[in-house]
């Protein structure tokens, strides 16, 4: 149902108030917003970029999201999930440009184990000689992640100080006993890529030998090579510890998901105790390709299990990637059912807890010199607005809101559809008047959901793009309370 607002209604007879908005002088006592939906659903791309995404919803209510650049570590809170790729963020790390740890930055995890704060992540030296990467740990003894620094607590590395990345710790849920697990080479060679357990004795130090639990077998995991067993997460469901994992090549569309599972009163220690599943359990699917290294966390309410992960964003572009989530449930066996990739065109179900949001179709806003509606059967409501071609070009949104504040603007985009030139675009946004900045429209072969946070007052809010680089065609925004 649309819900169509009028502001000040409330104010004298023959009152004629006009105020600027996009270099307009507007009659308010006619102004109306433009028509919207309120919706509990989204299109389910969180991230237009990003890769191995971390995300944990502490029992603060508040999502941590770390992310790597390549040199350094970005570390976001929201309390949404659906708005962590625009939360208040913090470099809680950046590279000495020396060291073991000094460039290629890879799969940065945040735990809290032991009342503090730790994160595990992956470098190399400065010749970024991809040999040359091992694990590394940083500790924060606050409470809150945000306050103070990550102190350097060293590499954590069992004898053999062999090649290792995408490490996570194991915590069981029994003994409360720390293991740690990563993905590591038998030698010094990329022949494949094996998974690793060993014991620690605290959140920084391994006191044990290594133990392989997980070797690259099935046709779906030896189909490139090097073969590749990596990116292992720990997800524990009443007597299950479920370890997913991705194998195949990230570099292709075949990276896919597959479990191996734990009894908790078996011997983590003991390779006998893994079982590996012989299929995958998240792979290629309705137009999206090589989903891997995901991360697990929960709904606003916990009333929901959400997969959050990475996948190529257009076939074939390997490790060009973005971030998509999706509710899962559980099996009587006390494994996780991903069932499969979400159609990218149909939107799901807000996670439960998440504030409802307004929904602003494109078709319905005002328009200048250019811009049309067209058909589109992968756009909300199958129209979308094209047209944006010529510098005085204008898609304007005329928004309501009862509250001033900070809101979650986002804005389903694409660029041009040419396979062969996958060229960004951009848009230029202006808020009641004033320039906003530039708003990067990432190539893709789906729709891209471009987010950013503005603040915004209470009544009429004009939001106006404009044209900025190359092809872009609008669908509609979306805008809610983070």
């Amino acid at each position: 149902m649309f819900i169509f607002e009028q502001i000040y209604m409330n104010m004298p007879a023959n009152c004629n108030y006009v105020k600027q908005i996009s270099g307009n002088v507007i009659n308010h006592a006619t102004i109306v917003s433009q028509n919207y939906t309120n919706v509990n659903n989204f299109y389910n791309l969180i991230a237009q970029e990003g890769a191995d995404p971390w995300v944990y919803k502490h029992s603060n209510g508040y999502y941590y999201y770390l992310k790597s650049t390549g040199s350094n570590l970005l570390l976001s809170k929201s309390r949404t999930l659906t708005g962590i790729d625009v939360g208040k963020n913090k470099t809680v790390w950046s590279s000495r440009d020396t060291g073991p740890s000094c460039r290629d930055i890879w799969a940065p995890e945040l735990h809290f184990l032991r009342q503090k704060w730790y994160i595990y992540y992956a470098g190399t030296t400065c010749d970024s000689d991809n040999v040359n990467h091992r694990m590394f740990v940083l500790e924060n003894k606050n409470f809150d992640p945000f306050i103070g620094e990550f102190d350097e607590k060293g590499q954590i590395t069992d004898s053999t100080q062999k090649w290792a990345i995408d490490g996570t710790v194991l915590e069981h849920p029994l003994s409360d006993e720390l293991y740690f697990i990563w993905s590591g080479w038998e030698g010094d060679i990329d022949v494949r890529q094996l998974l690793y357990i060993a014991h620690m004795s605290n959140p920084w130090t391994i006191d044990s030998e290594r133990v392989e639990i997980a070797i690259p077998t099935y046709s779906w995991e030896t189909n490139h090579r090097p073969n590749v067993n990596e990116g292992a997460q720990i997800l524990i469901h009443n007597s299950t510890i479920n370890l997913i994992y991705s194998a195949s090549g990230s570099w292709t569309n075949d990276y896919s998901l597959g479990l191996i599972t734990l009894d908790v009163n078996n011997d983590p220690m003991m390779p006998s105790s893994w079982i590996k599943r012989s299929f995958p359990l998240l792979q290629s699917a309705n137009g999206l390709y090589g989903p891997g290294h995901a991360s697990f966390t929960k709904s606003p309410d916990d009333k929901e299990n959400w997969i959050v992960f990475h996948n190529a964003r257009y076939n074939g572009s390997g490790w060009v990637r973005q971030v998509r989530t999706q509710i899962f449930s559980w099996n009587l066996d006390n494994t996780p059912n991903f069932c499969s990739l979400n159609d990218p065109n149909i939107p799901i179900q807000l996670p439960s807890g998440e504030p409802i949001r307004q929904r602003y179709e494109a078709e319905y806003a005002e328009f200048d010199s250019g811009p049309s509606v067209r058909y589109d059967l992968a756009a909300s409501n199958h129209l979308k607005v094209e047209g944006l071609n010529k510098t005085n070009s204008l898609i304007e949104f005329f928004i309501y809101l009862n509250m001033e504040g900070w809101y979650v603007v986002n804005v389903r985009a694409r660029t041009s559809n040419d396979e062969n030139s996958k060229t960004s675009s951009s848009l230029y946004l202006r808020v009641n008047g004033k320039e906003s900045g530039e708003l990067t429209v990432l190539y893709s072969d789906n729709w891209s959901i471009v987010t950013t946070k503005l603040f915004l007052h209470d009544g009429i809010n004009a939001l106006a793009f404009t044209k900025g680089l190359n092809y872009v065609e609008l669908d509609f925004i979306d805008i809610f309370a983070n």
